[in-house]
């Protein structure tokens, strides 16, 4: 099990990393943060990806969580063809090769977004119930969207909750992320359902208090992860 209690804020007070994004990159992250700004109502000064983070922190000062899951849903929804996602859902279903290839998409697309990654095996449970090790894993070296963030709600509320749900509900994949606060990793592992929020180790993570701009330090659990969960 990964360390989530108390987060080593070591791994925070280095310089943060240098990315040299590319004409092509600074089009994409340009793009998820004009799609993120229509979705939210809502515009930022800056540019390329700090005016990404600027916009997401508008977005938890402005909603709760349960509206900032919404907000992304909304733009992650907007990035792909409605007909598209119908199509895939429709007649794509989720067997292991279409697993694993989606896993080395996504390894070689993203890094501009969450930083290097790479693909890697994962267990995960066959259609029978069984454990099966397949090649449908990512594993995140050091978020970047958490590092630049430095928030364990955004982390949440604004990546791992939707995502897993837009995989879910729009593509059919199962998929399960599981960040790191201590070393700010995180794994990806399509084919592997989420489980409820409430019953993950980071429920009762508390605020990288001297990261986050909305931190609540003395909060024994990062109040936004709490009230992202989902009603009971």
């Amino acid at each position: 099990m990964l360390p989530y209690f108390g987060a080593n804020l070591s791994s925070m007070s280095a310089p943060l990393e240098e990315y040299n994004d590319s004409p092509f990159e600074r089009v994409l992250i340009g793009l998820v943060a004009r799609k993120m700004s229509r979705a939210v109502g809502k515009t930022t000064e800056l540019s390329g990806y700090e005016g990404l983070i600027d916009l997401s922190e508008q977005v938890v000062k402005g909603y709760d969580a349960q509206g900032q899951q919404r907000v992304i849903g909304t733009m992650l929804r907007s990035l792909i063809p409605a007909p598209v996602l119908w199509s895939i859902r429709t007649f794509v279903r989720p067997a292991r090769l279409i697993l694993e290839w989606n896993a080395w998409f996504a390894s070689h697309m993203f890094a501009w977004l969450v930083g290097p990654c790479e693909q890697k095996d994962v267990e995960v449970l066959d259609p029978q119930g069984q454990p099966r090790v397949q090649h449908s894993g990512i594993q995140i070296k050091k978020c970047r969207y958490l590092e630049q963030s430095g928030c364990v709600g955004m982390c949440i509320n604004m990546c791992k909750l939707p995502t897993q749900d837009f995989f879910a509900q729009e593509f059919g994949f199962p998929l399960t992320l599981t960040p790191n606060f201590e070393d700010l990793s995180c794994e990806m592992a399509f084919g592997q359902p989420a489980p409820p929020l409430e019953e993950e180790p980071f429920y009762h993570q508390p605020c990288l208090a001297t990261h986050c701009s909305v931190a609540q330090p003395k909060a024994k659990a990062c109040p936004e992860v709490r009230e992202g969960a989902a009603p009971a």
